[in-house]
């Protein structure tokens, strides 16, 4: 795979407009681009079917959560605008991530369908409010599993939790390591690792491996200040784990 067509670059923007210029910024060192809700709630499915027909790819990730039938019908209706992959939330259950797998699978654009385990705003403490016990990563590793059953085709998930999820799902499951952001002043997670701001990368990512974007120069180190392991996961290019 090309490193090109590992990089998945964020359009966390508030208009068309202001993605164009990321867009036209990168060039051809990226293919893929991601639309969340901020930017889909802003201009509507016409910037993915624009940015689809200009021969790029469109990563989806507005994390659809909610009844089997309710969830099926807007992945069925996003693989109809083209994207290459979308988001789902693994907290909907085996039989939501089923039936979004199984309306991508059936539309005619087969989009990934990539289930989001656990917010990177949740600590321990958050899982315990909310009725669930045990370590944040845990759970991730009991949603990555759940998803993976239900057919789904990856997992986005930080750089630190990408190798434990290598090691317990395998070579053949996709992992998507969202973009970091300083954190400084900008309400973003911490930075945990050498990518750029805007930029994840899509797996596989091997056991030992050290996977990079493409970039003139090396990212700065992560600061000493990044804190837990908790603290410095990445998932949140607005709010994805």
């Amino acid at each position: 795979m090309l490193n090109r067509d590992r990089l998945i670059v964020a359009l966390d923007v508030s208009s068309a407009t202001q993605a164009r210029q990321i867009i036209q910024s990168i060039g051809e060192s990226a293919g893929t681009y991601k639309i969340g809700k901020q930017l889909f709630t802003a201009e509507g499915p016409q910037v993915v079917r624009d940015l689809v027909s200009s021969g790029r790819k469109v990563f989806l990730d507005l994390k659809f959560h909610d009844i089997p039938n309710t969830v099926s019908g807007a992945v069925a209706e996003a693989a109809k605008l083209g994207v290459s992959m979308l988001t789902v939330h693994a907290s909907g259950g085996s039989k939501m991530l089923k039936a979004a797998a199984e309306a991508a699978a059936q539309s005619a654009s087969k989009p990934m369908v990539l289930a989001v385990t656990v917010l990177t705003s949740l600590s321990d403490a958050d899982l315990a409010e909310l009725g669930i016990s045990g370590h944040v990563a845990t759970q991730v590793l009991r949603l990555g599993s759940l998803a993976r059953q239900a057919g789904c085709g990856g997992l986005v998930a930080s750089a630190l939790e990408a190798r434990e999820l290598r090691r317990e799902l395998g070579n053949d499951f996709a992992i998507v390591t969202p973009g970091i952001r300083p954190s400084v002043g900008t309400g973003a997670p911490p930075l945990s690792s050498s990518f750029g701001d805007r930029v994840g990368l899509i797996s596989p990512i091997r056991t030992g491996s050290r996977p990079r974007c493409a970039r003139k120069s090396p990212a700065p180190a992560p600061p000493a200040s990044a804190g837990t392991p908790r603290a410095v996961r990445d998932g949140d290019t607005s709010g994805s784990a």
